[in-house]
């Protein structure tokens, strides 16, 4: 809980240094409902990792805590997965495919909208 706390004390300042640039603000008022939530990313090796989502940074890089990673064993499909956990994990944009958050689906309609203002 502890942990928990600090995080959200360093979000609100972060929210409060970029106040005064209301869309910015508005982005990360979206990304802190998304903290603590499970998320399940694949990136362009074939690789899953899910775990919950722990943060962003500007470039898009994601943190994941407590992840576990899933692979293929073989090639073919349908192939059997192999996992292993991983911990905590930074997936850099550059090789994230795609993105799944566990939320409602009004909330995955507002994610999307920031998307389409882009």
């Amino acid at each position: 809980m502890e942990a928990e706390d600090q995080s959200m004390a360093f979000l609100d300042t972060e929210q409060s240094c970029v106040s005064s640039n209301t869309g910015t603000s508005r982005y990360i008022a979206q990304t802190k409902k998304l903290i603590y939530r499970q998320m399940l990313i694949g990136i362009k090796d074939g690789r899953f990792f899910l775990g919950s989502f722990y943060c962003m940074d500007k470039q898009g890089n994601i943190i994941l805590q407590d992840a576990i990673e899933y692979r293929s064993m073989r090639r073919t499909s349908p192939a059997p997965m192999e996992h292993r956990g991983v911990g905590l994990i930074l997936i850099p944009s550059a090789c994230r495919i795609s993105c799944h958050a566990d939320c409602s689906i009004e909330e995955q309609l507002s994610l999307l909208s920031l998307v389409t203002e882009h």
